[in-house]
């Protein structure tokens, strides 16, 4: 199939044309349509570049939740998509995966202009990556089989795998739509219907998607998009009776919600990601503090910090602190916030004035509570409207620091030290999360103990951030359970059966 490529030659000029022009809708997308909220509510989008009204979003709530929910069970019990031959849903999501290529452009313009991040990821990293998720999980459809047990020649026992029916995705404003394309993905192409909640903070191209999977072919009531706030739209999805299962990315504090939530209604399974606060160890041995350094600044000023895998914590040993220090301080000058429709620039908005409140503060607890302030820590670019963080690197951090154990969600280091291996694993395990976490030493002897005795989803050695479809993401402890990504995604989207069949006469 030709995928064509989005083009990465536009220039500062024309991308600010385009965001003058753009008119981003605003509504939900209930049933094949859109629609305003039952109630005629609507909220504003604010850009976090400059402080503009983009729109004004359907504020959807429980009255919209029924409605999206009912289609999505009409639809799976008709088997419009739910019993649609697994090539032809496989055909239907490779289309989507092309369109939202074809459309690149003008979603990672809605991207940057809602959520901060600088144009040039949005564009070749997010939308590709999206696409490519799609396309992955639609390819893997027709090439799953199911089972036939062992049993006795008098029986045959078959395992199938059934849709699980409806499903309700709630998912973060980082990445608005790859972490909607990792839940929607695996949940159509195993052929149960969907109810996609996006952030308030970041809804613009999850309702643009649903007007491309429509084009794609998918049919009406299988994907509908419900903008709306957590405590209305997204609690009244998590307490639905009808919804059978519940994946969701977000914080902690909301993904015990969910789990209360399940068990309030209908024990729906509840599938969450919930953010972490990932060690970075180096060890004195270390091959190259240049690419140490390198991946460590990448690892944490990426997309502004906003990130659930975000290398928050660098954990290293004390002979070489100084050292890497420097080298990562150097490097963060070429994250200097800019403007995030330049493609050149590398570190763009924080997503709204209520997380740049929370970074300052937690850049202040750190003063307050005697870490040193390396490089950075103050507001900056205010004068255009905008939402903007300096990067932002703490020396001397206790691991009882709160900077150094909750997530921050922004550009901001905290730098610790160790002496020994042990040192530097209760410290790397002594947080309530377990996300990913990195190690880097020439000792291999060493890479395969700490990777064993570190209490993450992920372990990277000697990288950071490494990435790949192939492979499950998630965490242990408060940063979740189950996985996206992989084939261990379509796990969490299927119900197993045993037909059990008696062949004596």
């Amino acid at each position: 199939m030709n995928r064509p490529a989005p083009r990465d030659e536009i220039s500062k000029t024309e991308w600010h044309n385009r965001a003058a022009a753009v008119k981003p809708r605003g509504q939900a997308f209930i049933n094949g349509k859109y629609v305003d909220a039952a109630s005629g509510e609507t909220f504003e989008c604010l850009s976090p570049l400059d402080g503009r009204l983009l729109t004004r979003v359907a504020a959807t709530d429980k009255a919209d939740v029924d409605a999206a929910v009912a289609a999505a069970r009409a639809s799976f019990n008709t088997g419009s998509w739910s019993r649609m031959a697994p090539a032809k849903r496989k055909r239907v999501l490779l289309k989507l995966s092309e369109l939202i290529l074809r459309n690149a452009e003008e979603l990672a313009l809605l991207e940057t202009l809602d959520m901060g991040k600088p144009i040039s990821n949005s564009l070749r990293g997010d939308m590709r990556a999206a696409a490519n998720s799609l396309a992955w999980m639609a390819e893997a459809i027709d090439k799953i089989y199911d089972e036939v047990a062992p049993t006795p020649q008098d029986s045959l026992a078959l395992i199938t795998r059934e849709p699980v029916g409806v499903v309700g995705a709630i998912v973060p404003w980082n990445f608005p739509l790859l972490m909607a394309a990792w839940k929607f993905g695996p949940a159509l192409a195993m052929g149960n219907s969907v109810v996609l909640k996006p952030s308030e903070k970041s809804p613009l191209t999850a309702i643009r998607v649903a007007e491309l999977a429509a084009e794609a072919g998918i049919p009406e009531g299988v994907l509908n998009v419900l903008p709306g706030f957590g405590q209305t739209a997204g609690k009244a999805l998590a307490l639905h009776m009808d919804v059978d299962c519940l994946a969701f990315t977000g914080s902690t504090a909301t993904g015990k919600l969910m789990l209360q939530y399940s068990g309030q209604s209908n024990m729906k399974r509840v599938w969450l990601e919930c953010g972490g606060k990932s060690p970075n160890i180096v060890m004195a041995d270390a091959h190259d503090l240049d690419q140490v350094a390198r991946a460590s600044a990448d690892a944490i000023f990426y997309n502004q910090g906003e990130m659930c895998s975000a290398g928050s914590r660098l954990i290293v040993q004390e002979s070489i602190r100084d050292q890497l220090l420097e080298k990562v301080a150097a490097l963060a000058s070429e994250y200097t916030p800019s403007d995030p429709l330049d493609p050149a620039t590398r570190l763009g908005a924080i997503v709204d004035h209520v997380q740049l409140s929370t970074v300052l503060r937690y850049i202040e607890s750190g003063r307050n509570e005697g870490a040193r302030v390396a490089l950075g820590g103050k507001r900056v670019r205010e004068e255009t409207g905008g939402f903007f963080v300096e990067p932002t690197i703490f020396d001397g951090v206790k691991p009882t620091m709160k900077i150094a154990r909750e997530e921050i969600f922004g550009p901001v280091l905290a730098t610790l030290t160790f002496g020994t291996v042990e040192e530097a694993l209760e410290i790397a395990n002594g947080v309530d999360y377990g996300l990913v976490s990195a190690i880097w030493t020439r000792d291999i002897t060493t890479a395969h103990r700490v990777a064993k005795a570190l209490r993450a989803g992920t372990v990277y050695v000697n990288c950071y951030d490494a990435d790949d479809i192939t492979v499950p993401f998630g965490g242990f402890k408060q940063s979740g359970n189950g996985r996206d990504k992989s084939l261990h995604a379509l796990d969490k989207y299927v119900e197993l059966k045993t037909t059990w069949i008696d062949l004596k006469r």
